[in-house]
């Protein structure tokens, strides 16, 4: 790896992006199986579609300036989502278990803001407006996913959530 640039550093931002896209687009049909909330279910399928236009922005920036991906795993990722999958195969009260997906699921999401937010802030230093405005287009829907686990989970407006279901 080299990074004398940063451009170098967009490169690789980039690909890691696009390695936990990748990585995101294996696990979201599994952790929408597993939800036993239809809410859950449907915000999972929901998030496996955007993560899926999410990876042909990152794509279409890579071309911009000749990045290539870089086909392999990432551990941090990886290790969220392993999380997510233990979870995903233990025992016990289905409200717990969509309680405990939520959470691993943000903490995905927590790490995607931050790592997009990193690459549009490297993209618009660079002057790469077309990228900078995916990348933060990416961003706010990435947030807007967030916020949706959070409403799951904390029942929003006069509802009760799932984490006060999986409290009783």
């Amino acid at each position: 790896m080299q990074l004398r640039s940063l451009e170098d550093l967009l490169a690789l931002d980039l690909q890691d992006l696009q390695a936990t896209e990748e990585q995101l687009l294996q696990a979201l049909p599994k952790m929408a199986e597993a939800a036993s909330s239809d809410e859950l279910k449907a915000a999972f399928a929901q998030h496996r579609i955007e993560t899926e236009e999410h990876l042909r922005r990152l794509n279409e920036a890579m071309a911009e300036f000749g990045a290539t991906p870089a086909g392999q795993s990432l551990r941090g990722i990886g290790e969220l989502i392993a999380k997510g999958e233990e979870i995903m195969k233990a025992d016990g009260d289905p409200v717990v278990k969509d309680a405990a997906l939520i959470g691993a699921a943000q903490k995905i999401e927590h790490y995607e803001m931050a790592a997009y937010g990193t690459a549009r802030t490297i993209a618009s230093e660079l002057g790469r407006e077309q990228a900078a405005e995916m990348l933060d287009q990416t961003l706010e829907e990435e947030k807007d996913a967030d916020r949706m686990l959070n409403k799951i989970a904390t029942g929003g407006l006069l509802r009760t959530g799932i984490n006060e279901r999986a409290a009783r």
